[in-house]
């Protein structure tokens, strides 16, 4: 497992640290769900994999990369609620991950499909070590985390976390530790990505939901998206993995699904799929400040500019 930056948005990278196969587990399906959280001023890394959570300290040579392992849960002695590939005392899987502003605070989400998905809040010692506070109360579902935000990600103190599960999103008052449900989304939604640019933005595994309210969100039912490469079938029914909002511009997005990507700049009344792109599924986007995408999944990943006045978006694979 790599991790690599860029200083001119995507066009060229530069490994900065190499973490070994002691650190996660390819054989259970690792990569969907690991998570990667950047501290302030990217002095190091939390990423989370099968094996836990841990900080990932760059060195002068990627392959002295310091890794540190941060506390969390374990699998139980007693028999799970359903059969895991885990046995007892190994580390439980550590999902979606999040940190404030400040670098001060983090939240890491566990579960692995075994009905036991648990949310650890940490403080940061005066080492740098991460040592974890009181628990988080526990969520009201028995899905597993697939994604989390905080309501205001450039504040201190985040009023709200926002989280994702396997069925639905759940938002928690961080002041008065109390859970409510938002309003709007269908039965059985995991919900792998979010954004609250302008507004809860949702990346369900069968549909995108917008803004309608506050604590209220709506499913992009006119919309046509390809289903199918091999067929003419579109619908509102897309995979979605992630979706993103143009900060300089919010009515600007993008959404990365199992068919490919798709860019709106009409705040998700209509979409086109960026079809120059290769024929795979893509997982995450990020907007550059230029309006620029880099958009990455299975066949690697891409610099585009689809709000471009060229006539067809500008392409660039990442050097490996």
């Amino acid at each position: 497992m790599y991790i690599s930056k860029s200083t001119d948005g995507g066009a060229t990278w530069t490994q900065v640290a190499r973490i070994d196969s002691r650190y996660f587990n390819a054989k259970i399906g690792e990569g969907l769900r690991n998570g990667l959280i950047v501290s302030p001023g990217g002095n190091y890394f939390v990423i989370t994999t099968q094996l836990g959570a841990f900080q990932v300290f760059p060195q002068s040579s990627p392959s002295e990369t310091l890794v540190k392992a941060i506390a969390g849960p374990r699998v139980p002695y007693t028999p799970p609620k359903l059969p895991i590939p885990k046995k007892g005392g190994d580390p439980v899987r550590a999902n979606a991950v999040e940190m404030t502003a400040d670098g001060k605070h983090l939240i890491v989400g566990y579960g692995y499909f075994d009905l036991d998905p648990q949310i650890l809040r940490y403080h940061k010692d005066e080492d740098g070590s991460w040592i974890e506070d009181r628990p988080l109360p526990r969520l009201p579902t028995e899905m597993d985390i697939l994604s989390m935000q905080f309501d205001d990600p450039k504040k201190l103190d985040p009023d709200y976390l926002y989280v994702g599960t396997g069925d639905q999103v759940y938002l928690l008052n961080l002041h008065r530790m109390n859970w409510s449900r938002i309003d709007g989304v269908g039965p059985d939604s995991a919900i792998h990505g979010m954004s609250v640019v302008g507004g809860l933005h949702l990346a369900a595994c069968w549909g995108v939901y917008m803004p309608s309210g506050p604590g209220t969100v709506r499913r992009v039912t006119k919309a046509s998206f390809l289903l199918h490469r091999t067929t003419d079938e579109v619908g509102s029914n897309l995979r979605a993995y992630s979706i993103e909002i143009d900060p300089s511009k919010p009515k600007r997005e993008v959404v990365t699904s199992l068919t490919g990507v798709y860019t709106s700049d009409d705040s998700g009344q209509s979409w086109r799929r960026l079809n120059d792109l290769p024929q795979e599924e893509f997982r995450t986007a990020h907007f550059n400040s230029d309006g620029s995408i880099l958009v990455s999944g299975i066949a690697g990943t891409f610099l585009v500019s689809p709000f471009s006045d060229a006539c067809s978006p500008r392409l660039k694979i990442r050097e490996k």
